[in-house]
């Protein structure tokens, strides 16, 4: 693979993704407003699950399109279009909520929206890094990503809070617009890499199909070795966490007797173990034995998942300690694995395979979004998060044992160059 990226870009990089820090901050508080906004007033596990439904569906369904689009349109254009889309979006739920006229329909409208246009913004964002960003500062680079990022997500439910006790929804709903100017700025001013005039291959990228470039993407999936095991594990993982992620609220409101602070600090509490897997991450110059670090990690972050269900009502050591444990290890396993997949897919093919690894994870996501509703019902909130994190550490386990993923090589240099090779020289 040829080295496109140098100290140049990399600055370059550092000064975009500073923006995009701002703009994720103002994207976490919405998030964090709009959830608990739907719990204090409908306290309905139901309408939870049909909210995280759909902003998984639609993610789920428009990754492909946006995979490939990622790879043949300026990257920095779409970006771009799709950023301002969502901040109109917020602006128009601004003037509904002013109005009083916001409902839980328009709510899930919304949502919808600011999923596909983060279905977008993903893989173009994680497109631009190899290009970016020298080889020899990839891991690093994720690992730093992680760690501001769980800043980011440390402060976001906080601010969220706070500005919950003073102000309406509305005029908090008013920080996302403000952050998208803010992360415009260095957006406008810097230049990314065109992957059309990379010369990474021969092939006409403007002529060809979104049908054939999709498949193209698919055909590299099989030339990276433990990658298509890596996707399925992934998908149970994601399925038997959604009920974490969607019905938390509701945990924190009905099991704990919490308000909107309390929320706030329970997820503080998970964001600092990201925080303390990141500043590990970034830290440690060299994982030996990448693939056992990432197995280790999911087996750990599933333990922390089961303390925290199992934490009796007002047990927030226990819950806390649960919820560190979860979140130091997945910057661990996410920034090894897409160390791993920057530094073997080719530059010009990075959004269709991140799209393609996105979609296929969250493949049945949505479903378990839908269904936690139901299940929380049936079973109780804490009763659903043990079984679900017992079946993930379970399945992780199982994995590693059975499925030969222990043998994959993704730690030797020779590895990763005949990894490249192949994809190189086979897929025209």
């Amino acid at each position: 693979m040829e080295e496109i990226a140098n100290e140049e870009t990399y600055r370059s990089y550092i000064f975009f993704w500073t923006g995009q820090l701002f703009s994720l901050l103002g994207s976490m508080v919405v998030f964090f407003v709009i959830t608990w906004w739907i719990a204090d007033v409908y306290i309905s596990e139901v309408l939870l699950a049909i909210a995280s439904f759909l902003y998984i569906l639609m993610m789920t369904l428009c990754m492909p399109i946006a995979g490939v689009l990622a790879d043949r349109v300026n990257r920095k254009q779409l970006i771009i279009i799709v950023d301002s889309l969502q901040a109109f979006a917020t602006f128009i739920l601004i003037i509904l909520f002013q109005l009083g006229i916001a409902n839980i329909g328009i709510i899930f409208v919304f949502i919808s929206l600011r999923s596909v246009f983060q279905a977008f913004h993903l893989p173009t964002v994680n497109a631009i890094i190899p290009t970016m960003v020298p080889k020899e500062k990839l891991t690093r680079i994720n690992g730093i990503n992680f760690l501001f990022t769980g800043v980011v997500q440390l402060l976001a439910p906080l601010i969220g809070a706070t500005l919950l006790i003073f102000l309406s929804v509305y005029m908090i709903l008013w920080v996302d617009v403000i952050t998208f100017f803010i992360a415009l700025v260095p957006l406008l001013l810097i230049t990314i890499p065109s992957v059309n005039n990379l010369n990474l291959v021969e092939e006409k990228v403007k002529k060809s199909s979104f049908i054939k470039e999709f498949k193209l993407g698919l055909k590299t999936l099989k030339f990276i070795p433990g990658l298509i095991i890596m996707i399925i594990l992934t998908m149970i993982l994601n399925f038997i966490i959604r009920p974490l992620d969607t019905l938390m609220p509701l945990f924190i409101k009905v099991n704990h007797r919490g308000g909107a602070g309390l929320l706030a600090l329970a997820e503080v509490v998970f964001t600092g173990g990201m925080i303390a897997g990141a500043i590990t991450t970034s830290v440690k110059k060299k994982w030996n034995r990448k693939m056992r670090a990432i197995f280790i990690s999911l087996a750990g972050a599933m333990i922390g998942y089961m303390i925290l269900a199992l934490a009796p009502s007002g047990a927030f050591l226990i819950f806390g300690i649960g919820g560190v444990i979860l979140g130091f290890n997945l910057p661990i396993v996410n920034s090894i694995y897409q160390t791993f997949l920057q530094t073997t897919v080719p530059a010009d093919k990075m959004g269709r395979i991140t799209s393609i690894d996105h979609t296929f994870s969250m493949a049945i996501s949505p479903i378990g979004s839908l269904i936690s509703g139901p299940l929380a019902v049936m079973l109780g909130i804490p009763s659903l998060f043990f079984f679900c994190s017992l079946i993930g550490l379970i399945c992780t386990i199982a994995f590693w044992s059975f499925t030969g993923i222990k043998k994959v090589d993704i730690d030797s240099k020779s590895a990763l160059e005949e990894i490249n090779w192949q994809i190189e020289n086979t897929i025209i």
